[in-house]
């Protein structure tokens, strides 16, 4: 029996569907805003602060293995909604707040293991959604497209020292934008370009120090198309440490607009 921690996107609905297609027994707790698997006959609903509720449920399912997937709104801790036992392990997720998102998903982890339940990575049952070395597309970076990779990974590698981000992009060597808090939606969503010609990268690596059993960076159509209309040449991923949603639509979308998709 597999607990299937969900958030929200089409990561979740791809792990399902290899779950159910291995006919492996699960339960789904959902962390979703909207409930979106609510006709699920084998899902709970939940928020990220009740801990014992979650617990609870898992324990009740023999569940010792869990594994989480999709996004998650990170709450304000200070006004979160906890239980009992939320309450209990509430300090320490406060104190990891201060060094980061990824601090405290680590420390979500580290609560469960506590409580003898172990965290599998999000790709168990879907290594297929990870992208080996290489270039996927038509298009291959050029030596320009190769200086802004270098200067991206350069700037990522200093800022994932401070556990600040996942995404940048760089153009003609230039900073144009670097992913906050929001996520790299939010950060395309603010990119407008002139240019008549694609140009630049968008390159997703995952923090200096992450715990790549979540989390991992991810792309997906909408990714896609925001750098369509943000006119940047190409998306760079690193090696084996990355989530590519409906591959083959990801591809083509691509080359249908001239860009391309790289892995490190």
């Amino acid at each position: 029996m597999i607990g299937l921690i969900f958030g929200e996107n089409e990561l979740p609905k791809e792990i399902l569907r290899a779950v159910k297609n291995k006919k492996i027994k699960y339960i789904i707790i959902d962390l979703t805003s909207k409930n979106i698997f609510k006709k699920d006959k084998y899902s709970y609903r939940a928020s990220i602060g009740q801990f014992g509720k979650i617990i609870k449920i898992l324990r009740q399912n023999n569940c010792k293995k869990v594994l989480f997937a999709g996004n998650v709104k990170k709450p304000n801790l200070t006004k979160l909604k906890v239980d009992f036992k939320g309450f209990y392990y509430l300090p320490r997720l406060i104190k990891k707040s201060k060094l980061g998102d990824a601090a405290i998903l680590k420390e979500i982890i580290k609560i469960l293991l506590k409580e003898r339940i172990k965290t599998l990575s999000s790709l168990f049952f879907t290594p297929k959604l990870s992208l080996k070395k290489g270039t996927f597309t038509k298009i291959k970076p050029n030596i320009t497209d190769h200086f802004d990779i270098k200067k991206s990974i350069k700037v990522l590698n200093t800022l994932g020292r401070y556990n600040f981000s996942q995404g940048i992009v760089v153009r003609n060597k230039k900073i144009i934008s670097i992913e906050g808090k929001d996520g790299t939606k939010s950060m395309l969503k603010k990119l407008k370009s002139k240019n008549k010609k694609n140009e630049g990268v968008l390159v997703k690596f995952p923090k200096k120090g992450q715990d790549l059993r979540i989390d991992l960076p991810t792309i997906g159509k909408d990714t896609l198309k925001q750098c369509k209309l943000a006119k940047i040449k190409g998306i760079v991923l690193k090696e084996n440490k990355n989530i590519v949603l409906n591959k083959s639509e990801c591809i083509s979308i691509a080359n249908k607009n001239k860009m391309f998709i790289t892995v490190y």
